[in-house]
């Protein structure tokens, strides 16, 4: 299956260069030069009616002069010119640009418009255009500049893709320093096409690169990004630096690419969530390249310090504990190992001290002793020049020592012009060297925090759980009641009943509109009571003092409630007061002040926070953020990363508060984002728990019409594990097929199904001879994302094992009209029907994605597989460039 259309951006043939000129100061002159400066091995030709000859060589007014088949466009000539460009590159079927050009989407409303010409007609010309205003595309191992910048890079195994083309300079001419080598530099400048989502999925199965770094502004597509980013992220590692990460540098985005720059907290729930590690500046974002450019990773969080002075040793263990990772214990083996080896006065301890006077050997010894120890993971190697010590012989040893393990060692020598040959030695040998210990100790923490967010990007948490279901259509017809009526706020009993409807505790709320009323109420439940002002115009009730506690007798019920009345209608004369609620006093014993809310970021979506309740919420701000939906693992991460988690223990004579139902809370807040688009924000604060039960006590909903025609989960970031498509049918042999969508833990069932296809099925499925799937595409396989693409398995039980015996999927192709389907079924359960359930099931469920057309190739000897698609409905035409190949396809 095809995974990209944006190849000839990367692997062009032949390149055309509009606008190029002899001009020094011409863009589309410096881009030719770089062409031909590059050893670019395809054909490039300068385009421009102003010229007959540019650098030596023929230049041409337009393609048809040229008359030549071209396969990248290259663009740099005056804005306004782009369009027509576009329209003459698409009748002489060019598949991608490059548009070097400025003047777009940055420069007001008049860019604006000149930007939407621009993606007209590169979508009715099928051109996939990168930019405007960007730098280009570097490809070193090809000898492609394609790009603004003079030099390409060395070559390597880190990919950079950046919205600034400055950013990508400074980057290419800063790695030569430090032996960072690149497998491509994009820059997408203000991304009005291609963006970062297309660049990723090429990337993520791209051979050459191993790592890839990004440098992101704006985010305009929040689910293309996000599954991109997931996608890539499952194969190697990725590391992100985001700018405008406050008002001042969101002010200056807005202004360089246009981009749209949501929260930074945010980004960072997104990152977590998606197994790419977030870094603060350029300089980690290197660091993480250095490091992630070995291919070693930690497998847990212990380290080994090793150095040559205490003072280094207590910084970088100081940084160890500030960034939460473990300072390794040794076992009794490794402790009699260093003992037998290093001198009586060595520090007995992690950090290890092997002092001042150590010759390189020492060095080596505990080096290799702590990468022998299993409870280590990975070891730091520090040097300060004292004059007893040797730099490049011990940065040979340590070299040496490191070469058999698959444990990272990093490096730190320290120190200036005496350090310098040893540190570039380290680098060229892959490991990588840092000039402070609190550097080297941050690197190891991008491997650790890698090592975290993967376990995240893992979870395929379902929309809705199957114990005690909530009542979705209840809970959907009280905000249909309420928008019905003008509101966009629920007052305090419909919001209650929301909760109340997804299976979430609450205290039962009495309105009351006189004191009669009140009192009334108040002996219904029981003294004492608590009574709050209730009102559809007041954000907070604490701001009119609108909440009073422990109310235990009659006569205050009613002085209760004038005087609450009184005090909101003088504080907030313009609000409107629908009376005041009376409840039961929850208890306080043993009980914890907790919140969990939900918001809609701009750009990504719901979000759910949890953390510290009570009036001081946003003074104190301890919270966690994710992104829904959850899942028990998430969750219990979510509660770890507060503050308040650490309350929840025992502790002061008070029992541990009950977790289990704050997180089932948590599980069902999830739900009801999910399945209620409509919930813009809600607020459940305060959220009181204690060890036997958790609460919510007070509530807030606002709501507004979902848009129209969005899809099932459209308002949500990531689309949850599609649960609702689980079917189970009959066979004719009367046993039971389950058809399901693929999830993560079924890789290994996954493998088992294509190790037992016979050889002859195999090639029908894949085109090519293969004994079982890599790593790589068994990760591609069945950790998908349920929103471009979509892989339904048919299951059945023999002795109480699932067995895989069908799969059926397709992805998305460019424009989201079309996509491409593959199929394949067990040669010992054939003639039983399964191919031809899964392809119905899969066409059902891309024609209600809102797909218009199914197509996929199959091999002419494929006689099976061509008769199915014929009783299907598909259309078969023979492929004019490959007589081997049946295109097959079906309008949905």
């Amino acid at each position: 299956m095809r995974l990209t259309d944006i190849d000839q951006l990367f692997t062009p043939g032949a390149v055309a260069v509009f606008g190029a000129s002899d001009n020094d100061g011409s863009i589309g002159g410096l881009v030719f030069r770089n062409l031909l400066a590059g050893g670019y091995k395809g054909q490039c030709y300068a385009i421009n009616p102003k010229y007959t000859e540019v650098a030596g060589q023929p230049c041409y007014s337009n393609l048809n002069e040229l008359d030549k088949q071209i396969d990248l466009a290259l663009i740099a000539t005056p804005g306004e010119c782009v369009p027509a460009i576009l329209d003459q590159c698409g009748s002489y079927g060019v598949k991608a640009a490059v548009v070097h050009s400025a003047g777009f989407g940055e420069h007001g409303e008049r860019g604006i418009a000149l930007q939407e010409k621009m993606v007209e007609a590169a979508r009715r010309n099928r051109i996939r255009v990168m930019g405007p205003n960007c730098l280009g595309v570097m490809r070193p191992q090809h000898g492609l500049n394609a790009s603004v910048g003079e030099d390409l890079p060395r070559r390597g195994n880190v990919a950079l893709v950046s919205q600034s083309g400055a950013i990508c300079t400074a980057m290419i001419d800063w790695s030569e320093s430090r032996g960072v080598g690149f497998s491509a530099v994009v820059s997408i400048g203000a991304a009005a096409d291609v963006d970062f989502g297309d660049i990723l999925d090429y990337l993520a199965l791209d051979t050459q690169t191993q790592c890839i770094l990004l440098y992101v502004e704006g985010i305009r597509h929040a689910r293309h990004f996000m599954s991109g980013l997931r996608a890539a992220a499952r194969l190697k590692p990725v590391v992100i630096v985001k700018a405008g990460r406050h008002p001042a540098g969101t002010r200056a985005i807005k202004s360089h690419t246009g981009g749209f720059v949501g929260s930074a907290e945010v980004f960072r729930a997104v990152t977590d969530r998606a197994g790419v590690v977030q870094v603060a500046n350029l300089d980690q974002l290197f660091a993480a390249a250095q490091v992630f450019g070995t291919r070693r990773r930690l497998a847990g969080d212990r380290i080994a310090i090793i150095t040559n002075g205490g003072g280094p040793g207590v910084l970088a263990a100081d940084r160890t504990v500030e960034l939460g990772l473990t300072l390794a214990q040794f076992t009794e083996s490794t402790r009699q190992k260093l003992e037998q080896a290093l001198p009586d006065y060595w520090s007995h301890g992690n950090p290890i001290d092997i002092i001042g006077d150590a010759p390189p050997e020492r060095y080596r010894v505990a080096l290799e002793a702590c990468l022998a120890d299993p409870e280590v993971d990975g070891v730091l190697c520090i040097l300060a020049p004292l004059v007893f010590g040797d730099p490049v012989a011990t940065a040979q040893q340590v070299i040496e020592a490191a070469k058999g393990s698959r444990k990272p060692v990093l490096a730190c020598w320290m120190g200036g012009k005496r350090v310098l040959e040893a540190q570039a030695l380290l680098s060229e040998h892959d490991v990588p060297q840092f000039d402070s210990p609190e550097a080297a100790v941050e690197a190891f923490s991008f491997l650790a925090i890698h090592q975290r967010n993967q376990k995240l990007l893992m979870q395929s948490p379902a929309p809705l759980s199957y114990e005690d279901p909530p009542d979705v259509e209840g809970a959907r017809l009280i905000i249909e009641g309420v928008m019905s009526e003008g509101r966009k706020v629920l007052g305090t009993i419909e919001a209650k009943a929301i909760l109340s409807a997804f299976r979430i505790p609450t205290m039962q709320a009495i309105l009351a509109r006189t004191p009669n009323e009140a009192l009334m109420a108040a002996q219904a439940l029981g003294f004492p009571v608590v009574m709050k002002i209730n009102s559809p115009d007041l954000e907070h009730k604490s701001d009119v003092d609108g909440v009073k506690l422990n109310i235990d007798d009659a006569q205050s019920v009613r002085r209760t409630f004038t005087e609450i009345m009184e005090r909101a209608k003088r504080l907030r004369p313009d609000a409107r007061f629908d009376g005041i609620t009376v409840e039961r006093m929850v208890s306080t014993r043993a009980a914890r002040e907790l919140m969990i809310g939900v918001f809609r970021d701009k750009i990504f979506g719901p979000v759910i926070l949890f953390g510290a309740g009570g009036t001081k919420v946003e003074v104190l701000g301890d919270r966690a953020l994710g992104l829904p939906p959850l899942n028990a693992f998430i969750i219990e991460t979510m509660i770890d990363h507060t503050r308040v988690a650490r309350l929840m223990g025992a502790f002061q004579h008070m029992p541990p508060m009950n977790r289990v139902a704050l997180a089932r809370i948590l599980q069902r807040v999830s739900e009801m984002v999910c399945e209620l688009p409509e919930i813009i924000s809600m607020d459940i604060n305060p959220l009181i728990g204690n060890d036997k039960e958790v609460i919510a006590v007070d509530v807030r909903i606002k709501v507004d019409y979902r848009p129209p025609q969005q899809p099932t989960y459209g308002h949500m970031a990531i689309h949850p594990y599609p649960s609702h498509l689980i079917e189970r049918v009959q066979l004719p042999d009367g046993r039971d097929l389950v058809i399901r969508p693929i999830r993560p833990e079924d890789a290994e069932m996954e493998q088992a199904f294509v190790r037992g296809l016979s050889e002859q099925t195999k090639y029908f499925r894949f085109m090519q001879a293969i004994k079982e799937l890599t790593p790589e595409m068994l990760v591609r396989f069945t950790q998908i994302d349920y929103d471009r693409e979509m892989a339904l398995i048919g299951v059945l039980e023999e002795n109480g094992v699932e067995i895989e015996v069908g799969v059926a999927r397709y992805m998305s192709r460019p424009g989201g009209e079309s996509c491409e389907f593959a199929i394949v079924v067990s040669d010992n359960h054939r003639n039983l029907g399964i191919g031809a359930r899964l392809m119905r099931s899969l066409m059902q469920n891309a024609r209600l994605r809102g797909f218009r057309l199914m197509d996929g190739e199959v091999l002419t000897a494929n006689s099976r597989m061509l008769a199915l698609m014929k009783s299907l409905g598909f259309r078969i035409e023979s492929d004019p460039q490959d007589l081997a190949v049946k295109l097959v396809t079906k309008v949905l």
